[in-house]
Protein backbone atom coordinates (compact mmCIF):
# COMPACT_ATOMS: atom_id res chain seq x y z
CA UNK A 1 0.00 0.00 0.00
CA UNK A 2 1.55 3.44 -1.72
CA UNK A 3 0.68 6.48 0.99
CA UNK A 4 1.93 9.60 -2.05
CA UNK A 5 3.07 12.06 0.56
CA UNK A 6 2.06 14.63 -1.87
CA UNK A 7 -1.81 13.86 -1.95
CA UNK A 8 -3.88 14.10 0.84
CA UNK A 9 -7.56 13.38 1.26
CA UNK A 10 -10.58 10.52 0.93
CA UNK A 11 -12.68 10.57 -2.26
CA UNK A 12 -15.65 8.11 -1.54
CA UNK A 13 -18.17 6.75 -4.30
CA UNK A 14 -21.33 4.74 -4.32
CA UNK A 15 -24.60 4.40 -2.37
CA UNK A 16 -25.83 7.58 -1.13
CA UNK A 17 -28.62 6.87 0.57
CA UNK A 18 -31.68 8.35 2.94
CA UNK A 19 -32.00 6.13 6.20
CA UNK A 20 -35.34 6.16 7.49
CA UNK A 21 -34.83 4.83 11.04
CA UNK A 22 -37.60 3.76 13.49
CA UNK A 23 -37.39 2.26 16.89
CA UNK A 24 -39.72 -0.32 17.69
CA UNK A 25 -40.86 -2.14 20.68
CA UNK A 26 -40.25 -5.26 19.31
CA UNK A 27 -40.20 -7.51 15.77
CA UNK A 28 -43.77 -8.56 14.96
CA UNK A 29 -44.65 -12.33 13.67
CA UNK A 30 -45.59 -12.05 10.06
CA UNK A 31 -49.12 -10.22 9.89
CA UNK A 32 -48.65 -9.13 13.30
CA UNK A 33 -48.18 -5.06 14.13
CA UNK A 34 -45.01 -3.67 16.36
CA UNK A 35 -45.54 -0.01 18.00
CA UNK A 36 -42.99 2.80 16.58
CA UNK A 37 -41.14 4.37 19.20
CA UNK A 38 -39.22 6.77 18.13
CA UNK A 39 -38.63 7.86 14.08
CA UNK A 40 -35.63 10.14 12.64
CA UNK A 41 -34.09 10.40 9.04
CA UNK A 42 -30.50 10.78 8.11
CA UNK A 43 -27.40 9.74 5.95
CA UNK A 44 -27.19 6.14 4.85
CA UNK A 45 -24.93 4.11 2.29
CA UNK A 46 -21.02 3.25 3.30
CA UNK A 47 -19.56 6.21 1.16
CA UNK A 48 -21.88 9.28 2.98
CA UNK A 49 -21.82 7.08 5.91
CA UNK A 50 -17.88 6.88 6.32
CA UNK A 51 -17.43 10.78 4.76
CA UNK A 52 -19.61 12.06 7.30
CA UNK A 53 -17.83 9.37 9.97
CA UNK A 54 -14.84 11.34 8.96
CA UNK A 55 -16.11 14.69 9.33
CA UNK A 56 -17.31 14.05 12.94
CA UNK A 57 -13.97 12.24 13.92
CA UNK A 58 -12.49 16.25 12.77
CA UNK A 59 -9.83 14.37 10.20
CA UNK A 60 -7.64 17.09 8.61
CA UNK A 61 -7.81 16.18 5.49
CA UNK A 62 -9.96 16.86 2.32
CA UNK A 63 -13.04 14.98 1.90
CA UNK A 64 -15.37 14.46 -1.76
CA UNK A 65 -17.86 12.04 -2.88
CA UNK A 66 -19.17 10.83 -5.91
CA UNK A 67 -22.47 9.02 -6.36
CA UNK A 68 -26.35 9.54 -8.06
CA UNK A 69 -29.10 10.72 -6.90
CA UNK A 70 -32.52 11.88 -7.99
CA UNK A 71 -34.02 15.51 -8.93
CA UNK A 72 -35.92 15.62 -5.42
CA UNK A 73 -35.97 16.82 -2.21
CA UNK A 74 -33.67 14.01 -0.52
CA UNK A 75 -31.42 14.33 -3.32
CA UNK A 76 -31.27 18.17 -2.72
CA UNK A 77 -31.05 17.30 1.68
CA UNK A 78 -27.66 15.08 0.72
CA UNK A 79 -26.02 17.56 -1.08
CA UNK A 80 -26.53 20.48 1.26
CA UNK A 81 -25.83 17.64 3.89
CA UNK A 82 -22.08 17.14 2.48
CA UNK A 83 -21.34 20.52 1.80
CA UNK A 84 -22.40 21.47 5.83
CA UNK A 85 -20.12 18.72 6.74
CA UNK A 86 -17.35 19.95 4.79
CA UNK A 87 -17.48 17.64 2.35
CA UNK A 88 -17.21 18.59 -1.53
CA UNK A 89 -20.17 17.81 -2.85
CA UNK A 90 -19.37 18.77 -6.53
CA UNK A 91 -18.77 14.81 -7.73
CA UNK A 92 -22.76 14.15 -6.80
CA UNK A 93 -24.62 14.11 -10.27
CA UNK A 94 -28.48 14.36 -10.26
CA UNK A 95 -30.81 12.12 -12.57
CA UNK A 96 -34.17 12.88 -13.36
CA UNK A 97 -35.27 9.48 -14.35
CA UNK A 98 -35.21 7.71 -10.74
CA UNK A 99 -35.95 8.86 -7.13
CA UNK A 100 -32.87 9.12 -4.91
CA UNK A 101 -32.73 5.54 -2.89
CA UNK A 102 -33.72 5.25 0.73
CA UNK A 103 -33.81 2.50 3.26
CA UNK A 104 -35.97 1.94 6.24
CA UNK A 105 -33.98 0.66 9.12
CA UNK A 106 -36.43 -1.02 11.64
CA UNK A 107 -34.61 -1.54 15.10
CA UNK A 108 -35.10 -3.35 17.86
CA UNK A 109 -35.31 -1.84 21.08
CA UNK A 110 -34.16 -3.58 23.59
CA UNK A 111 -31.62 -4.95 21.30
CA UNK A 112 -30.20 -2.59 19.04
CA UNK A 113 -30.91 -5.00 16.20
CA UNK A 114 -31.79 -3.79 13.00
CA UNK A 115 -33.23 -4.95 9.73
CA UNK A 116 -33.01 -3.21 6.58
CA UNK A 117 -36.00 -2.51 3.92
CA UNK A 118 -34.09 -1.07 1.06
CA UNK A 119 -35.60 1.24 -2.24
CA UNK A 120 -32.05 1.16 -4.45
CA UNK A 121 -33.41 3.85 -6.93
CA UNK A 122 -30.79 6.23 -8.21
CA UNK A 123 -27.95 4.25 -7.04
CA UNK A 124 -29.20 1.53 -9.26
CA UNK A 125 -28.12 3.92 -12.71
CA UNK A 126 -24.46 4.48 -10.90
CA UNK A 127 -21.78 3.01 -13.53
CA UNK A 128 -18.50 3.71 -14.75
CA UNK A 129 -19.15 7.05 -16.74
CA UNK A 130 -20.14 8.83 -13.06
CA UNK A 131 -16.44 8.42 -12.13
CA UNK A 132 -13.62 11.30 -13.02
CA UNK A 133 -10.35 10.80 -11.46
CA UNK A 134 -8.23 13.12 -13.42
CA UNK A 135 -7.13 15.99 -11.51
CA UNK A 136 -7.91 13.67 -8.17
CA UNK A 137 -4.89 14.38 -5.53
CA UNK A 138 -6.65 12.82 -3.23
CA UNK A 139 -4.64 10.17 -1.09
CA UNK A 140 -7.44 7.13 -0.98
CA UNK A 141 -10.41 6.02 -3.05
CA UNK A 142 -13.49 4.16 -1.16
CA UNK A 143 -15.84 2.48 -2.95
CA UNK A 144 -19.00 0.73 -1.90
CA UNK A 145 -21.36 -1.20 -1.10
CA UNK A 146 -20.61 -4.26 -3.88
CA UNK A 147 -23.95 -5.97 -4.57
CA UNK A 148 -25.97 -2.70 -4.13
CA UNK A 149 -25.07 -0.84 -7.23
CA UNK A 150 -27.00 -2.27 -10.38
CA UNK A 151 -25.06 -1.39 -13.16
CA UNK A 152 -21.38 -1.37 -11.44
CA UNK A 153 -22.21 -5.38 -9.74
CA UNK A 154 -23.47 -6.76 -13.27
CA UNK A 155 -20.87 -8.90 -14.32
CA UNK A 156 -19.69 -9.38 -18.02
CA UNK A 157 -18.82 -12.69 -20.08
CA UNK A 158 -14.89 -12.32 -19.09
CA UNK A 159 -16.01 -12.32 -15.32
CA UNK A 160 -15.14 -8.94 -14.64
CA UNK A 161 -17.80 -5.81 -13.62
CA UNK A 162 -18.14 -2.27 -13.09
CA UNK A 163 -16.73 -2.38 -9.52
CA UNK A 164 -13.78 -3.49 -10.89
CA UNK A 165 -13.18 -0.85 -13.53
CA UNK A 166 -14.00 1.86 -12.10
CA UNK A 167 -10.79 0.42 -9.04
CA UNK A 168 -9.03 0.03 -11.56
CA UNK A 169 -8.84 3.28 -12.80
CA UNK A 170 -9.08 4.71 -9.48
CA UNK A 171 -5.32 2.65 -8.43
CA UNK A 172 -4.26 3.53 -12.16
CA UNK A 173 -4.53 7.23 -11.39
CA UNK A 174 -2.38 6.81 -7.68
CA UNK A 175 -5.16 6.49 -5.03
CA UNK A 176 -5.00 3.40 -2.52
CA UNK A 177 -8.31 1.44 -3.07
CA UNK A 178 -10.30 0.84 -0.14
CA UNK A 179 -13.76 -1.37 -0.44
CA UNK A 180 -16.28 -2.35 1.00
CA UNK A 181 -19.49 -4.97 1.18
CA UNK A 182 -23.11 -5.35 2.36
CA UNK A 183 -24.81 -8.35 4.12
CA UNK A 184 -26.84 -9.05 0.92
CA UNK A 185 -27.82 -12.40 -0.61
CA UNK A 186 -26.55 -12.73 -4.09
CA UNK A 187 -26.00 -16.09 -5.88
CA UNK A 188 -22.92 -14.03 -7.56
CA UNK A 189 -21.58 -12.58 -4.21
CA UNK A 190 -18.26 -14.56 -4.80
CA UNK A 191 -17.72 -14.04 -8.63
CA UNK A 192 -18.48 -10.15 -7.77
CA UNK A 193 -15.59 -10.03 -4.97
CA UNK A 194 -12.99 -12.39 -7.00
CA UNK A 195 -13.33 -10.04 -10.13
CA UNK A 196 -12.27 -6.22 -7.67
CA UNK A 197 -9.64 -8.31 -5.60
CA UNK A 198 -6.89 -7.93 -8.58
CA UNK A 199 -7.51 -3.84 -7.65
CA UNK A 200 -8.20 -3.53 -4.25
CA UNK A 201 -5.78 -2.23 -1.78
CA UNK A 202 -7.71 -2.59 1.42
CA UNK A 203 -10.83 -5.02 1.73
CA UNK A 204 -12.78 -4.75 4.92
CA UNK A 205 -15.65 -6.54 5.41
CA UNK A 206 -17.89 -8.80 8.19
CA UNK A 207 -18.00 -11.98 9.28
CA UNK A 208 -21.07 -12.79 6.91
CA UNK A 209 -19.60 -11.10 3.96
CA UNK A 210 -16.27 -13.16 4.59
CA UNK A 211 -18.46 -16.29 4.65
CA UNK A 212 -19.97 -15.63 1.24
CA UNK A 213 -17.00 -13.96 0.04
CA UNK A 214 -14.98 -17.07 -0.09
CA UNK A 215 -17.53 -20.39 0.51
CA UNK A 216 -15.71 -20.74 3.78
CA UNK A 217 -17.96 -21.44 7.09
CA UNK A 218 -15.71 -18.75 9.65
CA UNK A 219 -19.11 -19.16 12.31
CA UNK A 220 -19.59 -22.45 14.47
CA UNK A 221 -23.40 -22.04 16.21
CA UNK A 222 -23.51 -18.45 15.23
CA UNK A 223 -20.12 -17.35 16.87
CA UNK A 224 -17.15 -16.38 14.83
CA UNK A 225 -13.86 -18.93 15.08
CA UNK A 226 -10.84 -17.18 14.97
CA UNK A 227 -8.78 -20.10 13.05
CA UNK A 228 -11.36 -20.12 10.23
CA UNK A 229 -11.58 -16.58 9.91
CA UNK A 230 -7.84 -16.02 9.11
CA UNK A 231 -7.99 -18.71 6.79
CA UNK A 232 -11.29 -17.03 5.24
CA UNK A 233 -8.24 -13.68 5.37
CA UNK A 234 -5.52 -15.46 3.23
CA UNK A 235 -7.78 -16.94 0.67
CA UNK A 236 -9.03 -13.75 -0.19
CA UNK A 237 -5.38 -12.32 -0.02
CA UNK A 238 -4.68 -15.39 -2.37
CA UNK A 239 -7.18 -14.33 -4.97
CA UNK A 240 -5.84 -10.73 -6.18
CA UNK A 241 -3.66 -7.95 -4.96
CA UNK A 242 -4.74 -6.56 -1.52
CA UNK A 243 -2.06 -5.68 0.71
CA UNK A 244 -4.63 -6.00 3.88
CA UNK A 245 -7.55 -7.63 4.75
CA UNK A 246 -9.66 -6.40 7.91
CA UNK A 247 -12.49 -8.31 8.77
CA UNK A 248 -14.69 -7.04 11.74
CA UNK A 249 -17.23 -8.93 13.66
CA UNK A 250 -19.40 -8.78 17.01
CA UNK A 251 -16.91 -9.04 19.48
CA UNK A 252 -13.72 -7.07 17.38
CA UNK A 253 -12.01 -7.08 14.50
CA UNK A 254 -9.15 -9.21 12.79
CA UNK A 255 -6.13 -7.76 10.32
CA UNK A 256 -4.13 -9.82 7.80
CA UNK A 257 -1.57 -8.28 6.06
CA UNK A 258 -0.04 -10.05 2.92
CA UNK A 259 3.18 -10.23 4.64
CA UNK A 260 1.54 -12.66 7.06
CA UNK A 261 1.73 -10.27 9.68
CA UNK A 262 -1.65 -10.33 11.65
CA UNK A 263 -3.44 -7.98 14.52
CA UNK A 264 -6.60 -8.79 16.71
CA UNK A 265 -8.46 -6.19 18.51
CA UNK A 266 -11.68 -7.00 21.04
CA UNK A 267 -14.71 -4.40 20.53
CA UNK A 268 -14.91 -2.32 23.59
CA UNK A 269 -17.14 -2.80 26.03
CA UNK A 270 -19.70 -0.94 26.09
CA UNK A 271 -22.72 -1.37 28.09
CA UNK A 272 -25.96 -3.22 26.62
CA UNK A 273 -28.04 0.04 28.15
CA UNK A 274 -25.46 2.60 26.72
CA UNK A 275 -26.65 1.47 23.05
CA UNK A 276 -29.43 3.54 20.59
CA UNK A 277 -29.16 1.53 17.75
CA UNK A 278 -26.37 -0.32 15.86
CA UNK A 279 -27.26 1.63 12.58
CA UNK A 280 -23.76 2.20 10.39
CA UNK A 281 -21.60 0.74 13.25
CA UNK A 282 -19.48 -1.16 10.42
CA UNK A 283 -18.97 1.81 8.33
CA UNK A 284 -18.12 3.83 11.70
CA UNK A 285 -15.25 1.42 12.02
CA UNK A 286 -14.27 1.67 8.31
CA UNK A 287 -14.07 5.38 8.98
CA UNK A 288 -11.23 5.17 12.42
CA UNK A 289 -9.77 2.67 10.17
CA UNK A 290 -8.83 4.49 7.19
CA UNK A 291 -8.79 7.68 9.12
CA UNK A 292 -5.49 6.40 10.81
CA UNK A 293 -4.05 4.01 7.82
CA UNK A 294 -4.36 7.48 5.81
CA UNK A 295 -2.07 9.25 8.78
CA UNK A 296 0.48 6.72 8.60
CA UNK A 297 -0.47 5.42 12.21
CA UNK A 298 0.05 1.54 12.58
CA UNK A 299 -2.20 -1.24 11.70
CA UNK A 300 -2.40 -1.76 15.91
CA UNK A 301 -4.03 2.35 16.22
CA UNK A 302 -6.30 1.39 13.39
CA UNK A 303 -8.10 -1.45 14.61
CA UNK A 304 -8.32 0.36 17.68
CA UNK A 305 -9.59 3.88 16.44
CA UNK A 306 -11.58 1.65 14.50
CA UNK A 307 -13.71 -0.18 17.24
CA UNK A 308 -13.94 2.53 19.59
CA UNK A 309 -15.26 4.90 16.44
CA UNK A 310 -17.96 1.52 15.80
CA UNK A 311 -19.05 2.04 19.71
CA UNK A 312 -19.69 5.39 19.06
CA UNK A 313 -21.86 5.15 16.34
CA UNK A 314 -23.41 2.91 18.86
CA UNK A 315 -24.63 5.60 20.95
CA UNK A 316 -27.19 6.74 18.68
CA UNK A 317 -29.87 5.20 16.51
CA UNK A 318 -28.95 7.06 13.21
CA UNK A 319 -25.83 5.55 11.03
CA UNK A 320 -23.28 8.58 11.87
CA UNK A 321 -24.67 11.02 14.59
CA UNK A 322 -23.22 9.43 17.86
CA UNK A 323 -19.75 9.74 16.28
CA UNK A 324 -17.56 11.87 18.39
CA UNK A 325 -14.59 13.34 17.91
CA UNK A 326 -11.24 11.20 17.42
CA UNK A 327 -10.41 11.42 20.97
CA UNK A 328 -13.75 11.23 22.16
CA UNK A 329 -13.59 8.06 20.03
CA UNK A 330 -10.73 6.83 22.16
CA UNK A 331 -11.87 7.77 25.39
CA UNK A 332 -14.77 5.74 25.13
CA UNK A 333 -12.33 2.94 25.04
CA UNK A 334 -10.40 3.89 27.63
CA UNK A 335 -13.46 4.45 29.88
CA UNK A 336 -14.95 0.78 29.20
CA UNK A 337 -11.97 -1.01 28.07
CA UNK A 338 -11.67 -3.89 25.31
CA UNK A 339 -12.98 -7.38 25.18
CA UNK A 340 -10.02 -10.01 25.59
CA UNK A 341 -8.32 -10.90 22.12
CA UNK A 342 -7.12 -14.37 21.64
Amino acid sequence: MNLDESRRGLLAGGNFIIDRVKTIDHWPEQDALATVRDRVEGNGGGPYNVLKDLANLKVDFPLAAVGLVGDDEAGRFIRTDLDRHGINPAGIRTTTIASTSYTDVMTVESTGRRTFFHHRGANALLDREHFDFTGSRHRMFYLGYFMLLDRLDALDDQGNNGFARVLEAARSSGHVTVTDMVSAESTTYASAVRAVLPHVDVLVLNEWEAQKATGREVMIDGEVQLPLLREAARQLHDQGDTTLVVIHFPTGAYALKRSGEEFWQGRVNLPSQRIAGAVGAGDAFCAGLVSALHDRGSLASALELGVCAAASCLLDSTASDGVGSRQACLDLGQEFGFIPTP
